[in-house]
């Protein structure tokens, strides 16, 4: 059995912080396992959620510093995380925050330079998951689809609820994983309108009721009606849901917004024979959501431990860099829709490596 020790880095479109995941992985005549052995999630500083969440608007002159400064944040974040669990990780892998994501003009961007990520922790990095795809043609995602195949086989679906939601799961041996809908993204947006992060447990939703004029319109979108694969960024919720979120008191649109996402899960779902159903993502904490994703779906929820919920995507991106660096395919064109699988990712080393 060959072992690595690894950290995982995920910055969500739902900004609510960096997940960092230190993964023991180990593969045995192909078979993987992994051990999340410590894991945090830290909250953004003010600084860096507002760089984050207006990157979307900036010029490309002014991207280029914000990436390698991002990277060298996220590069003392894991030097941080290392020294306080006294650890010598093989390598780090990075989603990086994604900015843009427009795969139909095979263009996707995620910041955090991989070389200053590299120089401010002192390790290998792997990153930049999605641009080999993209240039190939495909959608560049999702891709934690590799993981759900080789980490959590014993679900016959998994679906994670972040700022996108996204399902993948097998049919006749081929994997299928696509994005369904907006998630998190819009919920903490509403939620923040009224001076909270996010909707803790749902409550807000849970006391509103659901306008079923608004809940069509949102669900009358092509894109839900577009065969996979497809995937979803902040574009789509800038421009074809914001506008339509008024009208009504937050609670209102909070459960209407709620429905929709439960409602669009379970159509995804609804073909495919009654099985267990993985809910992994900050979602799978939004007690009234799973409730009524329960209520709308046939098959048997499953929310894990809080550690699988919280840095399931941070253990994958792990288990991608662990793929990268190994040669194998890590992203699969089964569910991209590109021409060939990848094994995709940059490779960056430390100038002055960590002693």
């Amino acid at each position: 059995m060959k072992t690595w020790l690894a950290i995982g880095l995920m910055s969500g479109s739902s900004l609510d912080g960096l997940d960092i995941a230190l993964v023991r992985l180990a593969e045995k005549e192909g078979q993987y396992t992994f051990i999340i052995e410590a894991a945090e999630t830290l909250p953004y500083p003010k600084y860096w959620h507002d760089q984050l969440a207006n990157a979307f608007l900036s010029t490309p002159e002014a991207l280029m510093p914000l990436d390698k400064e991002y990277g060298t944040y996220l590069g003392k974040q894991v030097k941080d995380f290392i020294a306080k669990n006294g650890v010598n990780p093989d390598f780090v892998a990075s989603h990086g925050h994604t900015v843009f994501h427009k795969p139909e003009q095979r263009f996707t961007l995620q910041i955090g330079d991989g070389q200053a990520l590299a120089d401010a922790c002192g390790y290998t990095v792997v990153n930049d998951f999605r641009t080999e795809d993209v240039s190939k043609g495909g959608q560049g995602a999702p891709l934690v689809p590799i993981g759900d195949k080789l980490l959590f086989a014993e679900y016959d679906i998994c679906l994670n609820v972040g700022g996108i939601a996204n399902v993948s799961y097998e049919v006749d041996g081929k994997r299928i994983a696509y994005d369904i809908c907006i998630a998190n993204q819009a919920l903490n947006w509403l939620a923040q309108r009224e001076g909270l992060d996010y909707d803790k447990d749902g409550l807000l939703a849970r006391n509103g009721k659901v306008d079923m004029d608004l809940l069509k319109r949102l669900n009358g979108h092509p894109f839900y009606g577009m065969t996979p694969p497809k995937s979803l960024g902040r574009e789509f919720f800038e421009q074809h849901q914001k506008s339509l979120l008024k009208g009504l008191s937050t609670s209102d649109l909070l459960a209407t917004f709620t429905e929709h996402i439960a409602l669009q899960v379970a159509l995804a779902v609804s073909t495919l024979p009654k099985g267990k159903l993985l809910v992994t993502g900050g979602g799978a904490r939004n007690k009234y959501l799973i409730e009524r994703l329960q209520a709308r779906s046939a098959h048997d929820i499953v929310v894990p431990d809080n550690t699988t919920i919280d840095y399931k995507e941070a253990l994958i991106f792990a288990l991608l860099g662990l793929l990268r660096l190994e040669g194998k395919t890590n992203v699969l064109c089964s569910v991209t829709g590109a021409p060939s699988d990848s094994c995709s990712g940059k490779i960056w080393h430390p100038l002055t490596p960590s002693q």
